[in-house]
């Protein structure tokens, strides 16, 4: 009963943790909807309805149509760009207020959200390696490996064929890590909608299709059940009104015509060289919030680990208890029940800074409660019994004797978990945040060019990291020799 008493505790601080550092979001709920922008959630691997540019800008089908129909309808947008599963969560706990990308209309999905008028008509196909002769129809799939993309229609197709064909799915979020799966060998072939592998083979991504489109669903703009409907409303007059005047026309050619243009050919360096800009400012977020979250979790660390190494009984409880929560639950599920099971909950719109702040600070402060206790119990306690019966304090003796000491015992552990804590940022990834690994795969669903990026982004990690921890090296021999 006392432990469920301090969970709940420990819960309940945290709770009015988030919803206090959010309450400046939820005043946005009471403006007007006058001049409002609508926040829009989509997915910028799934070329070529959603993808950045080597400038930058996010360009494709979907995200041209979302420009033409604003401007047709006078209303203002801002993209976030999550990835197609983030998106649509986020869709679910209201943190956007509409979805487009790529979106397949199904029953299962109605009732969840409401749809526009059909912008677009697709159909699955199976994609091979370009070197592959052998597999030409599903019969020759029995007994191998299929890759597919998570929540696509070609996902669905391939759950309801695979038992007749007899072939193992397996699952990925993005189409660059599917196509990737494919060209290594690993799975021998892929479904996926056909302008999107079409428009990827044209590109050059080492596959090639070997059927025919099956009859396949159509595309639709979400927002949530019942709600946003003015948008909803907007979008279908505006995706009328461009059909009828040939913008529509000219979007969809651009992309997926005859004379839609191919990726020139660029050799590795080049390749790199027109990629560093957003790689480094992918990193610059990666570096931004480490070490921000290090600062808030250093402070969780020092509250509790005091309390777990303290003589209150009741503080202890609620030391460990946060501990063991928040060092028990994976990252990735932290992330998701912060970002989208919390606001859902409680009915607000958390920015995405301050959830990604929060999980990285909540998971690193409950490793930093277990250094600091480490350190602090390390020191032997004959001499805190020895500063006592010479008459200080309990605290004075802690400060002056046991911390300093404690201190030189926990710097290697601090480094390392500097160093967690920054490759830690790459799983926020599945949120929306746009860090260095997130960076790599908006730059390879343009490019295909896994190799050549993933390198670039394993050496910059290799150079921050080994860099951070020299210099965190030199400060421990300066404070042990202090």
């Amino acid at each position: 009963m006392k432990t469920t008493k301090v969970s709940f505790f420990v819960l309940s601080l945290v709770l009015l943790l988030v919803t206090g550092l959010s309450g400046w979001a939820g005043a946005a709920d009471a403006e007007s909807n006058a001049g409002k922008t609508y926040v829009i959630g989509t997915d910028i691997t799934f070329a070529p309805f959603e993808f950045q540019d080597v400038n930058g800008d996010f360009v494709g089908i979907d995200m041209d149509l979302l420009d033409a129909i604003a401007k047709d309808q006078n209303f203002k947008y801002e993209i976030k760009a999550l990835g197609f599963n983030a998106a649509v969560q986020a869709l679910e706990s209201n943190q956007v207020d509409g979805v487009i990308a790529g979106m397949s209309i199904t029953d299962e999905r109605k009732q969840k959200f409401d749809f526009s008028d059909s912008y677009f008509d697709s159909g699955v196909v199976m994609g091979i390696s370009a070197n592959n002769d052998t597999v030409k129809s599903y019969e020759d799939l029995r007994g191998k490996k299929v890759a597919v993309k998570t929540g696509t229609e070609g996902y669905t197709f391939a759950e309801s064929v695979a038992s007749e064909y007899g072939f193992t799915i397996v699952p990925f979020d993005d189409s660059s890590q599917m196509y990737d799966d494919v060209k290594t060998g690993n799975s021998v072939a892929c479904f996926e909608d056909f302008p999107v592998l079409a428009y990827g083979v044209k590109q050059n991504n080492g596959l090639k299709i070997v059927t025919k489109p099956e009859k396949g669903g159509s595309y639709g703009f979400a927002v949530s059940k019942g709600q946003n409907q003015e948008l909803l409303q907007m979008f279908n007059d505006g995706l009328m009104n461009i059909k009828a005047n040939g913008e529509y026309k000219r979007i969809t050619e651009t992309y997926v015509g005859e004379n839609a243009p191919t990726t020139a050919d660029m050799g590795r360096w080049e390749l790199v060289q027109k990629s560093l800009p957003s790689l480094i400012k992918g990193l610059g977020n990666t570096l931004l919030y480490t070490i921000v979250s290090l600062f808030f979790a250093f402070i969780l660390g020092l509250i509790f680990g005091f309390m777990k190494v303290g003589q209150n009984r009741f503080l202890r409880g609620v030391a460990t208890v946060f501990v063991d929560i928040f060092r028990g639950v994976p990252l990735i599920v932290l992330a998701f029940f912060i970002y989208f099971g919390i606001p859902q909950a409680l009915g607000f719109t958390m920015p995405l800074f301050l959830a990604a702040i929060l999980t990285l600070s909540l998971n690193a402060g409950a490793y930093v409660t277990e250094i600091i206790r480490g350190g602090i119990q390390s020191i032997d306690r004959g001499q805190m019994e020895a500063a006592r019966s010479l008459g200080l304090p309990y605290r004075k003796a802690m400060m002056k004797i046991v911390i300093p000491q404690a201190i030189r015992i926990m710097i290697p552990s601090f480094i390392n978990q500097m160093v967690i804590t920054l490759k830690d940022t790459s799983i926020l990834s599945v949120i929306g945040l746009v860090e260095l690994t997130q960076s790599g795969k908006i730059v390879i669903a343009r490019t295909f060019a896994s190799f050549d990026i993933w390198l670039t982004v394993a050496i910059m990690y290799l150079i921050v990291i080994i860099t951070l921890t020299k210099i965190a090296d030199h400060l421990e021999v300066k404070v042990r020799r202090g």
